[in-house]
């Protein structure tokens, strides 16, 4: 049977009809056939008799360019081809449906040419006016019609000669083309459209089939256009930030190809990329890609933004910005699609906002450093600001509101302080447990999950705690991702994680641990977790079904979580079980240490080990000092544990040589930094090892004093005379976050109310968390030797000498220094609160050496005294014990005051003489004064300890943290640090609280031992001013001097004991000294005071009432009305309080400041010169009562008097005037002579000032002119 190839048509498919119009042909001869097939015969047959050529239009249908409405020109005509020119092969319009299949074609073919002949007959203009009579007739719908059909069966034939001939290549149309009307009483488009404007072209000839298409829009149409041309930035205007797919910043002028599919058809259509507007537009869309792929890009730009890739390129915070438009519950919403990749999308958007990248790093990196497991929760700071507003409410109504408002908070609200809790408060866990369980997403979906889960437990332990309560969350995450048997994995990626154990779930649990005892407790017991950590510690990482990386991370996860655990004393009853495969991991670090290439990976386990097996140790030691104690807590705690000392005593030989080994190392520094933190988690458990062995009670002493004598000459005395060693002392400095305060600058889309570490970039290595860092490996060095010198006092003398070091010294130097306070961040406390740990234990090791005769040499008590009053001042809250202690040992320790023994009581005597002004009028000097506070520092040291005492709950965990006593550890996460335990005032601390206790006491009684607490602050605070002064300069001058007022508004009997007042008098002459008194400020604000002036005003109140003419009363009086302070003081005295003036009896030669610190400048203020002059005229200032104030009045009356200024105003001159007029008529013979004839301020006359023999001859030459004037009156003497 031959095969006929199919014959080549104009269209793809036949044209299609409904089925009741009946097709007329041939009977099929070989059964029914169907339509399709019908109209393929049909196509066939027509095919064979007409060739495919090029019809031309119809005369219904001529070309646009010849046809318009009037007659055509003669050059028009010409250029016209003739008419008979053109064949006519064929029918156009009429096909012969409807007819019989045997009459059909000849028919129409019968009328085609009957119509050719008649256009052959007729001439142009007669085939025109023709035209024009059937268009008339005619109805627009059916010549629109007939255009169409003529414009399809045109563009049909003309491909299919084009596709005849293949050889002949095809021309590119360069022409636009302009779309006609499809209406004759529609305006033509080109008729309306201006020459210039450029004509739409279509991609692609509308045709008659398609529907809808019957009418064109053009202004639907633009965007088949080509891009305008990008528009070049010539100014400095801002212009809107686009983001490729990947989420980088496009430069405003790129220019992008239209390929890489970002161009659009929005604003600024020419510029590439997508601004967050219409990136929020798209993840409204309906067609599900396009959400995922705005989210994805999103995420994109959220990350970037975090890394500071973005740098100052961008107005604004990306971050910010997102927030405030409501993308984060644009991201729950997502959460609650139905489509996978939306999910995935969201899910992975939500941790780009969530987790900062670095911080888990960091945190994993430092877990084995020095109480490395404790942080602090990751929350905004602004909650305390919330806290303020809440208290300044009524009790009653804050008692109402308090507990229902978290909960009654919408979650927008919420979320604008605090982005976690408002996100938890939109049932967040449910959805992502709901995404766990039943969606059973990809890999790469549940890690993220499992990361934003491990973010929301470090928030808080509110957070921590609705994670662990939110049903079936973590045992979805026990069940699904921590199983105990799975199927092999390969080493390619796999396509579910669920059913095969995950690190990242590992971490969950540990991190919710660490939020508290009651919830590693639940966890321990309610999700059996001991299976599980025996089943991935016992095997080796290599023997595990995991690929290596992720097997060895696990296992690094398992011994982490076990060690948390440890460390509240829980699950010790492991290690028994788990023995062998301890013992058998200790073995083999040697030999991984000894590994040309170090493992990072490997070197975390080995230091997550060491971690373990510390707790474990002091789990073991402590268990005995606990079972001695007598109180009910103690009994309660002291529950029987399953792990003893002879179980973790033979651990020290195994980790001894590993320490060993590892200082092999320490002169190759880029190995040594490989090596991580192993080397400070084997000090560490040495520490750990002979603190617990030193409580045994049934142990010889001798035992581990000898073995503590072998470790010092064998291993510790060597490495701290190694030079190694000093080079790590000499970077101190460089790593220092407290020397360096660049190094905890915030990152730049740190936002308030998302907290976080901010390491996004990382870490310099010479930087405290840098890989090259000094400080973890030298604090677990001093804390082992501040643990042997504690219990081998023969070896401090000889372990001491490390402080001699000279990068110790510069270090300590370098941290004394006046420097501002650090700002707190979330990574400034976590860096800042590790630095603290090494200067504590430095100076633990200074207190614990400062005691041996003879001292050791090269160490500067001095110094070190001053690092532990500059530490008190900035420990963080988690660090209470710390404080305590220093209060306890270093800060009052008569050891660290060097200047009692060495003549500092004397030079402060000869110093005081040769200053000018000092306060030794009260016949005791400030050599005597200083000399008893050192015989008092025990009283003294009481006293603050008292005052400067810390909350007992806080303080009772942090001893509990610092002391090893494991199960009083509440949790190892951290309070939020707002600011540091102690003020920065805290020597005045004591008169503060004396003097608000005295406020609120509503009987005005003092409180008990009010002289002897006011005396020992008085003393310390001397001490301070005279011997560690850099100790005080955070505190400002005229916080001091308020301070010392608050002395006198105790009580009214407080400031006349004699101590008080020598104490007072001494730090008054401090504050008086030239270089001290240009530092007074009265105007700035001052720290528990709302200003100055009210509190001036209140002592000028209890001077009236109490001060019976008191002269040091009267000095602190006269102290802030220098003429530099602010005139409301004076004002208060002259206006409110004159009565005051009569007791300030102060003389001129006790006056602690120079008296022309009062009369220079003139005064300027006309209404406080007028009460000068009315308190001269009115008898209320006089020499004898109070000489002082007398002779400033004088000064400054004399001086506005006679004050011939031409820049004064007319109203300063009338006052001039009258006032000159006055004081010349004054009856008062010497008031008046000392006003008119005063020279200049001379406090060592009685009356404090010199005066003119007569008058000079310029207030003469003033004074004739106002009497020539009429101002004076005439005939009065001159003399």
């Amino acid at each position: 049977m031959p095969v006929n190839l199919p014959v080549s048509s104009g269209v793809a498919f036949p044209p299609v009809f409904h089925r009741s119009q009946r097709r007329q042909g041939k009977p099929a001869t070989a059964g029914k056939r169907s339509i399709f097939a019908q109209e393929i015969a049909a196509r066939r047959a027509y095919g064979a008799k007409v060739s495919p050529v090029r019809e031309v239009a119809s005369i219904l249908d001529p070309p646009e360019s010849a046809m318009t409405c009037e007659a055509l020109t003669t050059r028009e005509q010409g250029s016209q081809p003739p008419w008979n020119s053109y064949s006519f092969q064929g029918p156009h319009l009429v096909t012969g449906k409807g007819l019989k299949s045997q009459e059909a074609e000849q028919e129409a073919q019968t009328i085609h040419e009957e119509n050719v002949a008649r256009l052959q007959a007729l001439a142009p203009e007669e085939i025109l006016q023709e035209q024009q009579r059937l268009l008339a007739q005619l109805d627009p719908s059916l010549v629109a019609f007939l255009k169409s059909h003529s414009r399809t069966c045109e563009q049909a034939e003309e491909k299919a000669t084009r596709e005849q001939r293949p050889g002949r290549p095809s021309a590119e149309v360069t022409g636009k083309e302009v779309i006609a009307p499809t209406s004759a009483s529609v305006p033509r488009q080109e008729d309306e459209l201006e020459p210039e404007t450029p004509a739409l072209a279509l991609p692609v000839t509308p045709q008659k089939e398609w529907l809808h298409m019957d009418t064109v829009e053009l202004e639907k149409l633009h965007w088949t256009q080509d891009l305008p041309p990008l528009r070049r930035q010539q100014t400095q205007e801002r212009m809107q930030a686009r983001f490729s797919l990947q989420g980088e910043l496009l430069a405003p002028d790129m220019d992008l190809p239209t390929h890489l599919g970002l161009h659009h058809h929005g604003e600024e259509a020419e510029r590439a990329g997508y601004s967050l507007q219409e990136l929020f537009h798209l993840t409204r869309s309906q067609v599900s890609q396009q959400r995922a792929l705005a989210l994805h890009v999103l995420a994109q730009v959220i990350g970037r933004a975090q890394a500071g890739e973005f740098g100052d390129r961008l107005v604004g915070s990306v971050l910010h910005l997102l927030l405030d438009a409501g993308f984060l519950f644009l991201l729950r919403f997502s959460l609650d699609d139905r489509v996978d990749g939306v999910i995935a999308a969201a899910v992975r958007a939500l941790r780009a906002l969530l987790v900062a990248p670095g911080d888990e790093e960091l945190l994993d990196s430092a877990f084995s450093w020095y109480h490395g497991a404790l942080m602090f929760a990751l929350m905004p700071s602004q909650e305390g600001k919330e806290d303020e507003d809440e208290d300044e409410e009524p009790p009653a109504e804050k008692a109402k509101t308090k507990n229902p408002e978290e909960g009654n908070r919408p979650p927008s609200e919420l979320a604008r302080h605090d982005v976690i809790k408002g996100l938890l408060a939109t049932n967040l866990l449910p959805r992502l447990r709901y995404i766990l369980e039943v969606t059973c997403p990809g890999p790469s979906v549940v890690l993220d999950i499992l990361t934003v889960l491990i973010r929301l437990a470090r928030h808080s332990l509110e957070s921590a705690t609705r994670v662990l309560e939110c049903p079936r969350l973590v045992e979805t995450v026990v069940r699904e991702f921590l199983p105990t048997s799975w199927s092999p994995m390969g080493s390619g990626p796999t396509s579910s994680l669920h059913r095969v154990p995950c690190a990242p779930a590992m971490k969950l649990l540990r991190v919710l641990a660490s939020a508290g005892r009651n919830i590693a407790a639940r966890l321990l017991s309610g999700f059996d977790l001991r299976s599980r950590l025996s089943r991935f510690i016992a095997e080796d990482p290599q023997d595990l079904a995991l690929p290596l990386e992720e097997a060895e991370t696990l296992s690094t996860e398992a011994f982490r979580l076990w060690a948390v655990a440890a460390s509240y004393g829980l699950g010790s009853d492991l290690y028994r079980e788990l023995y062998p495969v301890l013992m058998r991991a200790l073995q083999a670090v040697p030999k991984e240490l000894s590994s040309p290439v170090p493992r990072p990976l490997a070197l975390q386990r080995i230091a997550s080990l060491l971690t373990l097996l510390t707790q474990l140790t002091l789990a073991a030691g402590c268990i005995a000092h606990e079972a001695s104690s007598d109180s009910a807590e103690a009994s309660l705690l002291a529950t029987p544990c399953s792990i003893t000392w002879t179980q973790v005593s033979g651990l020290h030989p195994l980790v001894e040589p590993c320490l060993r080994q590892s200082l092999k190392l320490l002169p190759r520094p880029e190995m040594w930094s490989a090596l991580g933190p192993v080397p400070t988690a084997c000090l560490l458990f040495l520490d750990a090892y002979y603190q617990a062995w030193s409580q045994q009670p049934g142990l010889c002493p001798e035992d581990w004093l000898q073995d503590m004598e072998r470790l010092s000459e064998g291993l510790l005395l060597p490495l701290l005379e190694h030079p190694s060693l000093g080079s790590l002392w000499e970077s101190l400095g460089c790593c220092s976050p407290l020397c360096n305060p660049q190094s905890c600058a915030v990152a730049p889309e740190t936002i308030s109310s998302l907290a976080s570490l901010g390491c996004a970039g990382g870490h310099p290595p010479l930087s405290l968390a840098g890989s090259a860092s000094p400080f973890p490996f030298l604090t677990a060095l001093l804390s082992l030797l501040n643990t042997l010198g504690q219990i081998h006092k023969g070896l401090c003398g000889q372990l001491a000498t490390v402080l001699a070091a000279p990068g110790l010294q510069n270090y300590f130097l370098r941290c004394v220094a006046p420097m501002a306070a650090p700002h707190l961040t979330p990574f400034s406390a976590w860096a800042l609160r590790h630095e603290y740990h090494l200067q504590y234990l430095a100076l633990t090791l200074a207190q614990r050496a400062a005691t041996l005769q003879p001292p050791v040499a090269g160490t500067d008590v001095a110094l070190c005294h001053s690092m532990a009053l500059a530490l008190l001042g900035r420990l963080l809250p988690g660090s209470e014990h710390l404080a305590h202690e220093l209060l306890l040992s270093c800060v009052f320790r008569l050891e660290f005051l060097p200047e009692r023994a060495s003549g500092g009581p004397e030079a402060a005597d000869f110093s005081d003489r040769l200053s000018l002004g000092s306060g030794g009028y009260l016949g005791c000097g400030r050599g005597a004064l200083l000399a008893q506070a050192c015989h008092d520092l025990p009283s003294i040291r009481s006293c603050y300890l008292t005052h400067c005492s810390l909350a007992r709950a806080s303080l009772l965990a942090s001893q509990a943290l610092y002391r090893g006593e494991l199960r009083r550890v509440p949790a190892l996460l951290l309070a939020v640090p707002k600011e540091p335990l102690l003020p920065t005032d805290w020597p005045f601390l004591p008169l503060i609280q004396l003097y608000h206790r005295a406020s609120d006491t509503p009987s005005g009684l003092p409180p008990a031992d009010t002289v002897g607490t006011a005396l020992r602050a008085l003393q310390w605070v001397l001490v301070l001013e005279s011997w560690r002064p850099q100790a005080l300069w955070a505190v400002s001058a005229a916080a001091r001097l308020a301070r010392l007022m608050c002395v006198f508004l105790v009580d009214s009997e407080l400031f006349r004991e004699t101590p008080i007042q020598r104490l007072v008098a001494a730090l008054l002459a401090r504050l008086c000294q030239p270089e001290v008194l240009p530092n007074l400020n009265l105007d700035c604000p001052l720290p528990g005071l709302t200003s100055f002036p009210d509190l001036y005003a209140n002592f000028l109140e209890h001077f009236e009432a109490v001060s019976f003419g008191d002269h040091l009363f009267g000095a602190l009086i006269l102290l802030p009305l220098q003429r530099r302070f602010s005139v409301t003081l004076r004002l208060a005295l002259f206006g409110e309080h004159v009565g005051a003036l009569r007791a300030l009896g102060l003389p001129l030669t006790q006056l602690p400041v120079s008296l022309e610190c009062y009369t220079a400048p003139p005064e300027d203020n006309v209404a406080l010169l007028q009460l000068y002059f009315r308190a001269l005229v009115t008898g209320a200032l006089r020499p004898r009562w109070c000489p002082v104030l007398y002779a400033v009045a004088v000064a400054h009356v004399n001086s506005f008097i006679f004050s011939q200024d031409p820049n004064n105003s007319d109203e300063i001159k009338a006052a001039c005037r009258s006032m000159l007029q006055k004081t010349w008529l004054l009856t008062d013979e010497g008031l008046r002579q000392h006003l008119l004839y005063y020279k200049l301020p001379n406090s060592a006359l009685p009356a404090g000032f010199e005066l003119y023999p007569q008058l000079p001859p310029v207030r003469q030459q003033y004074l004739q002119k106002l009497r020539i004037s009429g101002v004076l009156p005439h005939g009065v003497s001159e003399t």
